[in-house]
């Protein structure tokens, strides 16, 4: 669904670079992980994926055209603190995306357009094993189930990318083990291309086709922010999915 070329990226801010040139050739329907030391321009690089970062050199493309210098619906994401309306229910939450996404100006739906929502999140929440929940709040679920919810919120917009900003850094083995099972399911039936960031170097290599190391090649110690981190491995893992 989405082909992204990162050509010759660098980012910094004053005097501190944080990235250097990046470049990636990605396909549609990759599942990348990210791993690398903490600091070194993981979220950064996500960031500008999203379009809320602008890479101070080079250039990001989506499918040959300019990335959108702002989040669309196209491009969604979930961290690993629960990004949920704490307002509204479980299916308020789901309902509110595709409003904002069809109803740009208004931000509602009526009638039949509305029904439609409605029967779009019920289907989603019966793939994420939330539909006995439908009408709580988010502060009435546990944390593995408003993760749950937080990927059911970025994926019932059928993103043509989905970024995870170590989604499951926060959960216990158990409840991660559902969360893999999840994503897995989620990306082989909308065909989403996937950049996951983690820190766990056993998830990368079990979940991603492909992995990706962030470091820094270049070192100065009397003047530690003027070199930034750039791929140093790109690993094939395995076959795409169907």
């Amino acid at each position: 669904m989405a082909r992204v070329s990162v050509r010759n990226v660098w980012k910094r801010w004053g005097d501190h670079v944080v990235l250097e040139n990046l470049r990636l050739e990605v396909a549609d329907n990759e599942f990348v992980t990210i791993v690398g030391a903490s600091g070194c321009g993981k979220t950064t690089f996500l960031r500008m994926l999203l379009g809320t970062e602008q890479p101070t050199r080079g250039s990001i493309l989506i499918d040959d055209e300019p990335i959108r210098p702002e989040p669309d619906p196209a491009r969604g994401i979930v961290f690993q603190r629960y990004s949920l309306f704490p307002h509204l229910t479980v299916m308020g939450n789901l309902v509110l995306g595709l409003e904002l996404k069809r109803s740009r100006l208004l931000g509602r739906l009526f009638g039949a357009r509305r029904r439609e929502a409605v029967k779009r999140a019920e289907s989603m929440l019966e793939a994420v094993g939330l539909a006995g929940a439908r009408d709580r709040y988010p502060a009435q679920l546990s944390g593995g189930m408003q993760q749950r919810l937080s990927i059911a919120q970025a994926a019932i917009c059928e993103p043509k990318i989905l970024l995870l900003d170590e989604p499951f850094g926060a959960l216990d083995p158990g409840i991660t083990a559902d969360m893999h099972t999840l994503i897995l399911k989620l990306w082989r039936d909308n065909g989403m291309t996937i950049f996951m960031i983690s820190h766990d170097i056993q998830e990368s290599f079990a979940l991603g086709t492909r992995l990706l190391t962030f470091d820094r090649l270049r070192q100065d110690p009397q003047a530690p922010e003027a070199y930034g981190a750039s791929i140093t491995y790109d690993i094939p893992l395995r076959r795409r999915a169907a």
